[in-house]
């Protein structure tokens, strides 16, 4: 073969191997899922590496079930796949209770009773939890790892500046029936709540707001966040609220400031608010900073529940509060629409 020819050869073996070398790192990328950020395309260092989760120590080997407060689904669908992905031996199987919605109540519960080996929550344990425990013969610790908000909503052609807490539980406790009352238009008010055992965002919003009043008879439960939401879109003197996450950027309902005292009304969002007509193009974001400093006056902590017993469930738990407390899942927590911890 002649010089030329064999150039030619060696130049089209070259091309075809770094053509194989291109299509194998496409197909990698995409059927592993991974999608790489700006930074890692252009050779730059990633601000989420995978170092974060590397610095977690004692993480146990395992398939653990956990599950609890429906506030979490942001956070399970953004952070536990990248926990896993990272960590492939540490394990996540989310478990839902048997015939009853899943609740920071019922994931407690199945805690307790053996079923998952860790809890999410979105408030604090209960004194007659800690004291189920100790009957069992082990502790409950609650961890910290992100702050969430409530959010109330109305119709997004209400036209109000804000409700104090007090015209809360007065709109929720039957006392205040009709949105003159509050000056806004003659229109009668239709508060919608999810089940008052429903789990962690209604027992808040009955301890902080109704402060142990239960709710009037005109208040219509719903199931489930999703299913308020379109009834209070279709609702003209609607209201509702839920973990300012699911409420703050959606398209079809208003979120409203809330104050402690009337004239002191701080807005969930950031302002200026962005109106719906833009939505979904643009969506309203969490006003983090008033979150962060409690001046918006209904904020709460997401905790994860762990099982003192010395077994392998309080290394998992440990382990799992622990991932959720690292720089990086932190950025995940907030890019999932909570305001992180740390």
């Amino acid at each position: 073969m002649s010089q030329k020819n064999e150039t030619a050869v060696l130049f089209l073996t070259l091309l075809i191997t770094a053509g194989l070398i291109g299509a194998g790192y496409w197909w990698f990328t995409r059927r592993s899922e991974i999608n790489l950020p700006d930074s890692a395309q252009k050779g730059q260092n990633p601000p989420g590496n995978l170092q974060g989760f590397n610095t977690v120590q004692n993480a146990p080997s395992g398939l653990f079930n956990y599950g609890g407060s429906t506030s979490w689904a942001p956070i399970r669908l953004r952070v536990d796949s990248a926990i896993q992905a990272a960590r492939p031996e540490f394990r996540l199987r989310y478990v839902d209770p048997v015939g009853i919605a899943p609740s920071s109540s019922t994931g407690i519960k199945m805690l307790l009773d053996g079923q998952l080996d860790l809890a999410q929550s979105s408030r604090p344990i209960l004194d007659q939890e800690y004291n189920q425990a100790k009957q069992r013969g082990f502790a409950l610790q609650q961890v910290p790892v992100a702050i969430d908000g409530l959010a109330v909503a109305v119709n997004p052609n209400l036209n109000i500046p804000g409700l104090t807490i007090d015209q809360l539980k007065s709109i929720y406790s039957g006392k205040i029936t009709n949105w003159q009352q509050l000056g806004g238009p003659n229109l009668t008010i239709k508060p919608f709540s999810r089940p008052a055992n429903s789990g962690g965002t209604v027992e808040l919003f009955l301890e902080d707001v109704m402060q142990g009043q239960a709710f009037s008879a005109n208040v219509e439960f719903v199931p489930t966040t999703t299913e308020a939401l379109r009834k209070l879109a279709a609702s003209p003197g609607g209201i509702y609220f839920a973990s300012a996450p699911e409420v703050v950027p959606q398209c079809t309902i208003k979120p409203v400031p809330i104050g402690r005292q009337a004239g002191e009304f701080v807005p969930p969002y950031l302002e200026p608010f962005v109106p719906l007509s833009q939505c979904p193009g643009k969506r309203n974001q969490l006003n983090v900073q008033a979150f962060q400093s409690g001046k918006y006056p209904m904020t709460r902590n997401l905790f994860v529940v762990i099982k003192q017993n010395n077994q392998t469930e309080q290394q998992a738990g440990e382990a799992y509060a622990k991932f959720l407390q690292t720089q990086q899942v932190q950025e995940l927590i907030q890019h999932a629409g909570f305001v992180r911890i740390r």
